[in-house]
């Protein structure tokens, strides 16, 4: 399992004495230090062996487990010969926007041979997030869970017999930094993942992969929390467990209003926990299955597979112990068709904010600005001298308000700060479409999609109460994104199918306890708005979580200004701090 096995392990007994009190609560003077080393191991998956980029030599990466008010330091030691930046997930870096990751947005990369400390506080966050790189593809590989315990006892009474973390990623056969590579190269679309896996492990639909099966044990009448994670590169996924109901407590890292599910649906980037009893009879096997496979949202060829793996119930009165060999009669209960949007749709408008008096929900109220942006693919005409392998011999590329986001040479942050002479960013990113018409209807190829190249962003004064409409276009395709914004947590407080109507959809807004998440999954042909209180100053990172379409520039980002004195202002930057 290349080390997957021995930190989940870890991390389950740590679970237990945590449940159990047996370590004790720690105080924001506590400091946790990790150290993780970036480099190539051989791995075997699907039969096929490569050199795969991991932390520590695993696969996935080691899982950071923290207390709520910790400090935390992550020593990154950069062994490869290619640069290299890791971001944390959902933490929303308070003051520290040094240590949140994004190439070029707020650091410089790591190059081959050094290191990078990157140091940051927990606070006021409790609950499930994740690790992973954040440069070029190497999230397909790098990245990992990140845990934060409470300093006070979970609000829900059911007693927790252990926490199971499954994380689900992709696996490619081949390189991913070379598809990325290849697809900016061409203007095509990229290449699809060859599996899907959880923890690491693809499952025994896939080719040589029945000993690469995640298989957890459980008791009969226990109750377990299950710390789901999406890390997957491309794909929002399905996730079921047969004959068992879930009750979902947290997403993103923010306790909800509990509710019970079949199955749940989880983009990229967003983390959903839930409690699960096992109270079933199990069949000759003791196993039942949990399954993940995609939701379908694009034309765009995509990886039409599915992973599983087994709860193994403790003593069951079984005759091999093992998976059972018949796949082929194997029923996926629970799980919903790869196109269904109505059970998306309906999991999604379940999610409320706990809004309880330990757990209030700080929606701002009323807003300062309104920021409407279309999230477009675009179709880009194919420069003189050039062949382009794209949809009529043209480019594929995104944007947002038809501008495709370009990574500067040097850190926007570090340029933002020492207040540099530079046209590597400018503040005038447009704040409503250039263009008004029907976003989600027409003919998604007659329509001219050409977009803009830059790097424009958002300015904000500190405490700037900002709603942010994603509206989703028809160009292309109709599509769910997932955009996730770095530095803030934000709440959904309205979302909806067709064109926002800024004079009516506001009046039926959810500002009583909307989510509240950090990534959130614009349903295709529809909108979301968001609201987000601009109270940590810095640069921050917004855009979609679908790797293929940040790479084609479908990102942009805001700045938050220093309010009034050092509590709102942003630190200096630290003396480890990568050059360009």
């Amino acid at each position: 399992m290349e080390g997957a096995g021995k930190h989940y392990g870890i991390l389950l007994a740590l679970s237990l004495a945590i449940i159990t009190g047996a370590l004790p609560c720690c105080s924001s003077q506590t400091t946790r230090k990790f150290h993780f080393n970036i480099e190539w191991k051989k791995v075997t998956r699907l039969c096929t062996t490569k050199q795969l980029l991991t932390v520590n030599g695993e696969y996935p990466g080691p899982t950071i487990a923290v207390h709520e008010g910790d400090n935390v330091e992550i020593k990154v030691k950069n062994q490869i010969a290619h640069n290299t930046t890791l971001h944390w997930h959902g933490i929303r870096q308070l003051r520290t926007g040094w240590a949140d990751g994004p190439a070029y947005v707020t650091q410089c990369p790591i190059r081959g041979g050094q290191s990078y400390t990157y140091k940051f506080t927990v606070t006021d966050q409790r609950g499930t997030l994740l690790w992973h790189a954040h440069y070029a593809w190497q999230r397909a590989s790098v990245y990992g869970a990140l845990i934060i315990y409470p300093r006070i006892p979970y609000p829900f009474s059911r007693p927790i017999s252990a926490e199971i973390p499954i994380v689900f990623g992709e696996w490619w056969n081949g390189d991913p930094d070379e598809v990325e590579k290849r697809m900016m190269l061409t203007g095509a679309g990229p290449d699809s993942s060859d599996a899907y896996t959880m923890n690491g492990l693809p499952g025994p639909l896939y080719p040589c992969s029945n000993q690469d099966t995640f298989i957890q044990t459980v008791e009969y009448g226990k109750t377990y929390m299950l710390r789901i994670i999406n890390a997957a590169l491309a794909d929002e996924l399905f996730f079921a467990v047969a004959k068992h109901t879930l009750t979902v407590v947290e997403v993103d890292a923010v306790y909800t209003k509990p509710f019970t599910t079949t199955s749940i649906m989880i983009a990229p980037g967003q983390t959903t926990t839930v409690l699960m009893t096992a109270n079933q009879v199990p069949d000759f096997t003791g196993m039942f299955v949990m399954a993940a496979r995609p939701y379908l949202t694009s034309v765009f060829p995509f990886n039409n597979s599915t992973t599983i793996g087994f709860f193994r119930y403790k003593n069951a009165k079984t005759r091999t112990g093992k998976p059972p060999v018949d796949l082929s009669s194997l029923k996926l209960h629970n799980l919903p068709a790869m196109e269904d949007n109505v059970f998306a749709t309906k999991f999604s408008d379940k999610i409320k904010s706990l809004a309880s008096p330990q757990y209030p929900c700080n929606v701002p109220k009323t807003i300062d600005k309104r920021v409407i942006t279309t999230i477009s693919l675009n179709l880009q005409d194919c420069p003189e001298n050039k062949t382009c392998s794209g949809y009529k011999g043209k480019s594929f590329f995104a944007s947002m308000n038809n501008q495709s986001f370009v990574r500067p040479s040097i850190s926007i942050l570090e340029s933002y700060y020492k207040n540099l002479t530079t046209r590597s960013f400018s503040s005038d990113f447009p704040e409503k479409p250039p263009n008004s018409f029907d976003y989600t209807g027409g003919d998604p190829l007659t329509q001219n999609m050409n977009t803009e190249f830059g790097t424009k962003l958002i300015v904000v004064p500190y405490g700037t109460n900002v709603e942010i409409v994603l509206q989703d276009t028809s160009f292309l395709n109709l599509e769910n994104h997932p955009i996730h914004v770095h530095g803030h947590n934000f709440f959904i407080v309205g979302s909806g199918l067709g064109n926002f109507n800024e004079a009516k959809d506001p009046k039926r807004y959810n500002l009583v306890d909307p989510p509240e998440r950090n990534t959130v999954a614009v349903p295709g042909g529809g909108w979301a708005a968001i609201r987000i209180k601009a109270d940590n100053p810095g640069v921050w990172f917004i855009h979609c979580h679908l790797e293929q379409h940040t790479s084609w520039g479908l990102a942009t980002g805001f700045i938050v200004q220093n309010g009034q004195g050092p509590s709102q202002s942003m630190l200096p930057p630290p003396q480890d701090l990568p050059p360009c």
